[in-house]
């Protein structure tokens, strides 16, 4: 693509300059050291350097992602409608939407909320034409190729005709003519205006490239400028050779020092850093949304940046994106499906009809009944929501850094999966009803089995999200499945009453959410009633070994569910804001 194919206007470029850079992890090992460079507005510029070297970390700290230990990042000659677009390793956009749809969600997120629809589908149309992705606009980004998925990546940020582009690797795994093409289109950015930087191990990449920055294995600056300069100040006739080159001397600093030693003999006198004069300097680790756009004029006031979609917008896009991915993706929604049906069909094979019956109840299979329904309701609700976030971690990072929120985020998750939820819930009380394995209870009765459940369910789905939030990958959200069950079955009060355990187990029962749903389940059905009136032998000791757990009001089991709903998904807000995702 060229220039000349480029139909966006033209952005003003920003420019950025590094003082001082230095950035150490836990246990104080160094990765950045001292990093002093400037990138002039509009220049594509290419961090190379080997493995470990620190180019992501870099890159990260540059475009405000990390904050640094040491330094300072000042950005200078932003316009006003500037932000700034990154563009992670890992092509992070969900796969099973079409590419338009993408683009459409991702629009509707970062734009400001007074956009109109029209607005929105000519932005769309534009970064598709813009990116050779017209025609795929309808192809799921599952379905793309290496390349195509990178520049769709990347016309999520474009959305936003952002000042700086910050890219990690986006040529790794590409063949070399799909990575010369992304290359090209990276070329054409720059040259409408767009400051790109990225990084690189492929060092065919750098001739494409106004500027190269290496870093040594130690994370020391060994050259900042032109890929002709840098062939010459390192004596190479290829850049091909560059690696070589680093790794053949003996003493790790020469390089560094040396490229210090020439800046500084090229530097005016009295001057700091090649860093721009006039730029000003602002935090470094902040989210786009919350990126002051500078001004460049003359009184050098800020322009307030542009407003962001609110959090009820947010929240509205964030469902409507959900329930589409999980109406396209039909394995998923078979298994959130299917699933409840098997443990309905189980259900109904394990519990015989009548156990419910005045004239002969059967009391321990009351108790059995009661607790299966409500340990499903839990089951239901915990595996919906066990996987929800920690397949897409990298996802909500780069979306925090658009400036959507966590609290619309995990709402749209509850207001995707609950409706699903109240159908399971529905289902499985309704067929047991039909199928003599619950009480002839009445209407009011049966809308107060299923609000338990229901409430249940959204307690269960609650802690999943929290776990969810607290693990990195589905493999250990799978792992806590069964540590998360167990002890919703043994001190819940079904298998030994609660009365009957010890000190330690009746307290731990007061924090399994499934004990109230049971005892909810048990109030409403009038199991007390059962079984003291219901002429077995043994209703009433079993009623005396649970004492008064069936006793209380079923409202107060509703208050201390709700209490779970919120307590765990104010616990995994809280997670996520730990995590740094309030700043990645």
């Amino acid at each position: 693509m060229t220039t000349e194919q480029t139909t966006s206007p033209p952005r003003a470029g920003v420019g950025i300059a590094a003082q001082g850079l230095g950035q150490s992890v836990r246990g104080g090992r160094q990765i950045l050291a001292d990093i002093s460079l400037s990138i002039a507005p509009g220049e594509l510029v290419a961090i190379v350097g080997a493995s470990g070297a620190g180019k992501t970390t870099l890159l990260e700290v540059l475009a405000g992602v990390q904050h640094p230990t040491a330094g300072t990042v000042t950005y200078d000659g932003t316009a006003a409608t500037g932000a700034i677009g990154v563009v992670p390793q890992d092509d992070i956009i969900h796969r099973e939407l079409p590419v338009a749809r993408t683009l459409r969600y991702a629009a509707r997120l970062r734009l400001p909320s007074a956009t109109e629809p029209e607005e929105i589908s000519d932005r769309v149309a534009q970064v598709l034409a813009e990116l050779r992705l017209t025609d795929r606009a309808g192809t799921p980004v599952g379905l793309l190729s290496g390349g195509e998925r990178k520049r769709a990546s990347i016309a999520v940020e474009l959305l936003t005709r952002p000042g700086v582009f910050f890219l990690d690797e986006p040529t790794s795994g590409l063949d070399p003519a799909i990575a010369v093409e992304l290359l090209r289109v990276l070329r054409a950015l720059a040259d409408t205006g767009a400051t790109v930087v990225l990084t690189t191990h492929q060092v065919t990449d750098m001739d494409h490239c106004d500027r190269v920055v290496v870093l040594t294995r130690q994370g020391r600056l060994a050259f900042s400028g032109t890929p002709a300069a840098a062939r010459e100040f390192f004596g190479l006739r290829s850049l091909v050779e560059l690696h070589l080159r680093l790794d053949d001397t003996t003493r790790p600093a020469e390089w560094p020092d040396r490229f210090a030693e020439q800046r500084d003999a090229d530097q005016p006198a009295g001057s700091t850093t090649d860093q721009p004069a006039g730029s000003t300097a602002v935090q470094p680790a902040r989210s786009t949304a919350e990126q002051p756009a500078r001004s460049t004029a003359d009184d050098g006031g800020a322009v307030p940046p542009p407003r962001r979609a609110g959090r009820l917008r947010q929240w509205a896009v964030l469902t409507a994106r959900n329930a589409e991915i999980v109406a396209r993706n039909r394995l998923t929604l078979a298994i959130l499906l299917g699933s409840p049906l098997m443990v309905l069909g189980m259900f109904a094979l394990l519990f015989r009809p009548g156990a419910f019956e005045p004239s002969r109840p059967s009391p321990t299979v009351t108790v059995m009944i009661l607790f299966w329904i409500a340990f499903g309701g839990f089951f239901f609700g915990l595996t919906y929501g066990l996987l929800q976030i920690c397949t897409e971690l990298p996802i909500l990072r780069r979306e925090r850094l658009a400036g959507v929120r966590l609290a619309p985020y995990l709402l749209a998750k509850v207001a995707v999966l609950l409706p699903l939820l109240a159908l399971v819930d529905l289902a499985l009380l309704g067929v047991l009803r039909g199928m003599d394995r619950l009480p002839p209870v009445g209407g009011a009765d049966f809308a107060a089995l299923y609000a338990t459940l229901l409430l249940s369910s959204a307690a269960a789905l609650a802690l999943g999200l929290l776990c969810s939030a607290a693990v990195s990958d589905a493999a250990q959200a799978t792992l806590m499945l069964p540590m998360l069950c167990f002890p919703q079955v043994l001190f819940v009060g079904a298998i030994l009453p609660v009365p009957a355990m010890a000190v330690g187990g009746q307290w731990l029962s007061y924090a399994m959410s499934n004990r109230w749903a049971f005892e909810g389940l048990g109030h409403t059905a009038g199991v007390e009633r059962l079984w003291r009136d219901g002429g077995s032998p043994l209703g009433p000791p079993l009623l005396a070994t649970y004492g008064d757990s069936f006793s209380r009001p079923v409202w107060v089991d509703w208050l201390v569910l709700g209490g779970f709903v919120l307590l765990f998904l104010g616990a995994a807000w809280a997670v996520l804001v730990r995590r740094d995702f309030r700043r990645a």
